[in-house]
């Protein structure tokens, strides 16, 4: 029987943590029907050990090959994950699993499809965790458009239809709440606990903060272009090749009316100009094929259903 809900919980270098965790998890939810899946990210410590040693009827234990990253080791918990719902939450008992019963109720309740923490009274360091935090999630909410408090709280209840649909790769576990977005999700985010780690060392810093906007760059072209790729390309490609066609236009002009313009700059601008106008617009059309192959070949649609309602307002279906 398929349970309701199953508890995601990636750790890398958790030795210590993974007794409590499961025993938190088991009292916070007693009287669900409920699964632990633990993601071992290719830990070099006895996390792996101390999985084996649990005895838990309700404990699955993914042991990845090698470490992948929070990402991947995601992913690989979501595909293996039974539950109607999925909750995320990291393994270093930062995350409160109290907080799950009530964010469940909101979700199923409010009828939404996530629900996301914010860690409002956040227990971490100023310089190292608070302050790359802030300096991310500004730059999240100003590019993304996504007017949430935090997207880096891993505590998360969704619907198993959207998580298995985020297509996790690469570092995009940091925007679970975008993607939810460009899926047409109904989110909300409450203010959750937060506790001091206790055990172990943090595996995020400052260096994060350039990797979050590289990865912004890619999240503003989903967000915007993906469905229509042209649109970026074509556009700066014709503003371009316009400006690059006015230049050498009027360089023209000077020409016939007896002007040396070999040795001009603006001659070669006027030339790169043109050439890249042609590029980007080509590219353009390259990428628009591609996008109509992504869908075409594998019968996806760009668009999704979320329920079909007859006229007196009873639900027909839900996709």
């Amino acid at each position: 029987m398929q349970p309701l809900l199953s508890v995601v919980i990636c750790v890398y270098n958790e030795a210590g943590n993974i007794l409590p965790m499961i025993e938190q998890v088991d009292l916070a939810l007693a009287g669900y029907d409920y699964e632990i899946i633990y993601v071992n990210d290719g830990s070099t410590d006895q996390t792996l050990a101390e999985l084996r040693a649990v005895r838990n009827e309700r404990l699955v234990v993914i042991d990845l090959q090698k470490n992948y990253g929070q990402s991947l080791a995601l992913a690989a918990g979501i595909e293996v994950a039974q539950g109607e719902y999925i909750v995320t939450m990291d393994g270093d008992l930062q995350n409160d699993p109290a907080d799950i019963p009530a964010m469940l109720r909101l979700a199923q309740e409010g009828d939404y499809d996530l629900i996301a923490g914010n860690r409002a009274n956040r227990q971490d360091g100023m310089v190292l965790r608070k302050v790359p935090s802030w300096i991310a999630n500004a730059l999240i909410r100003r590019v993304s458009g996504v007017r949430l408090k935090d997207y880096g709280c891993a505590l998360k209840v969704m619907r198993a239809e959207l998580a298995k649909s985020l297509g996790l790769y690469g570092e995009l576990h940091r925007f679970i709440l975008i993607l939810a977005k460009l899926e047409g999700a109904r989110m909300a985010q409450v203010d959750v606990r937060h506790h001091p780690r206790r055990i172990g060392q943090s595996k995020y810093g400052l260096g994060r903060t350039l990797k979050v906007v590289s990865d912004l760059i890619l999240m503003l072209f989903l967000k915007k272009y993906l469905r229509k790729p042209m649109h970026l390309f074509g556009n700066w490609g014709i503003v371009s090749l316009l400006a690059g066609l006015a230049i050498n236009g009027y360089l023209l002009i000077l020409k016939l009316l007896g002007n040396e313009i070999g040795g001009r700059p603006l001659l070669i601008l006027g030339v790169m100009l043109v050439i890249a106008g042609l590029q980007l617009i080509t590219f353009g059309l390259m990428t628009e094929l591609q996008m109509r192959t992504y869908y075409e070949s594998q019968e996806k649609k760009p668009y999704k259903i979320r329920r079909v309602y007859r006229a007196e307002g009873a639900l027909v279906n839900e996709k």
